[in-house]
């Protein structure tokens, strides 16, 4: 196997890593404010998923370092073609990322309720996104003679495009009620069952009807039929364990059905990384969109020697996380409170009573009052 297959193959790994991982990531984030019914419940789903959300990005950064070292026209064509979605998509992750570290700094409902909204919207663009932006792989986007993708956002807002959003975005949201279910315990482990199963037959029909539209216009060889059959059969499953609360196995076949599907898509698009959908001799394949073989040979080395320690790490993590929490694990709140009046000095003592007397706090540059045991905005 020459070695730009190898690295279009591995390339592909990144990809299953990432969505399999990030999947249930963004569907908690997405499944927030239905199934936290107060910030307790909320706190409980954000804990489930903190130990671990920013490591599952490192593989979409390591996709991306592999795809601009081992295919750099594949990788300047697509994220100068599809520069606006990818540049949404980065956003979100941003502002997701903030949410989750800023959202218990300060003791106050409406501040976590804004952070909230940041981890719903920072969730949902990216799981709708990357669905349109590997359909429109796939499908093929007008490129010219330079390997210039020359469309608009319109262009990728296609509906075989919009089926793969949706396609994702429901996957993903249940993969991560599954994935509630089964991290948590108590009532909020039974809400995330009743819901997971609820979304189990709509996405079901959403993901059938993607992968056969991809098997049947885009490409599709003999043996990606198998990809086929195996997501279909394993979203069967799904409705069926998820009706029998089983969420072991229900997870175990939402994140199969995930692998799948990135097959099916990586093996149409194959020998393509970026096919033209104007001219077929303008687009980009594994062979005129590759590095040289030198750049290749010693990436590959590097990737034997250090991937399996990422793994390791990777593992180990989860290992180490993998105990089921509920209401009753999460602590008081430790943020800080919003004070009424002005405080002026730099660091000082205070001295207050309990209950609503008040108390001075006495500063280096000065002195403030105000009542204790009360917030405002």
């Amino acid at each position: 196997m020459e070695l730009t297959t190898v690295w279009f193959c591995l390339i592909a790994v990144l990809w299953i890593g990432y969505l399999v991982l990030e999947g249930f990531d963004f569907g908690v984030g997405m499944l927030l404010p239905v199934l936290g019914r107060d910030d307790t419940g909320r706190r409980v789903l954000i804990n489930t998923i903190g130990p671990v959300w920013d490591g599952n990005e490192v593989w979409l950064i390591v996709a991306g370092g592999a795809t601009f070292a081992a295919f750099p026209e594949w990788y300047a064509t697509l994220f100068s073609g599809f520069y606006l979605p990818l540049l949404l998509i980065l956003l979100a992750l941003i502002v997701r990322g903030v949410a989750f570290e800023y959202r218990g700094k300060i003791d106050d409902d409406r501040w976590r309720a804004r952070w909230d909204v940041c981890i719903v919207v920072g969730s949902a663009v990216p799981a709708l996104l990357w669905g349109v932006a590997l359909a429109n792989l796939v499908r093929g986007v007008p490129i010219d003679a330079g390997k210039e993708y020359t469309g608009s956002l319109l262009t990728l807002l296609n509906p075989f495009g919009l089926l793969g959003g949706l396609t994702t975005l429901s996957l993903f949201a249940l993969h991560g009620a599954v994935f509630l279910a089964l991290k948590t315990t108590g009532e909020v482990r039974e809400r995330a069952g009743a819901l997971a199963a609820r979304l189990a037959v709509p996405t079901l029909v959403l993901a059938g009807a993607f992968v056969l539209w991809t098997q049947l216009a885009h490409d599709g060889k003999a043996w990606t039929w198998g990809a086929v059959g195996v997501a279909a059969a394993t979203l069967v499953g799904v409705v069926r364990a998820t009706g029998a609360r089983d969420e072991r196995q229900a997870f175990a076949l939402t994140s199969v059905a995930i692998v799948a599907a990135v097959v099916l898509l990586f093996g149409s698009l194959f020998p393509d990384v970026m096919p033209s959908s104007t001219d077929a001799a303008n687009s980009l394949t594994v062979d005129n969109a590759a590095s040289t073989p030198y750049t290749l040979r010693v990436m590959t080395w590097v990737a034997v020697l250090l991937l399996p320690f990422v793994l390791l790490y990777q593992g180990w993590t989860y290992w180490v996380f993998r105990r089921r929490i509920g209401v009753a694990d999460i602590p008081p709140h430790t943020g800080l409170r919003w004070r009424s009046g002005t405080t002026t000095g730099t660091s000082g003592t205070t001295t207050a009573n309990t209950g609503s007397s008040t108390g001075t706090a006495t500063g280096s540059a000065g002195t403030s009052t105000g009542t204790s045991g009360t917030t405002t905005d």
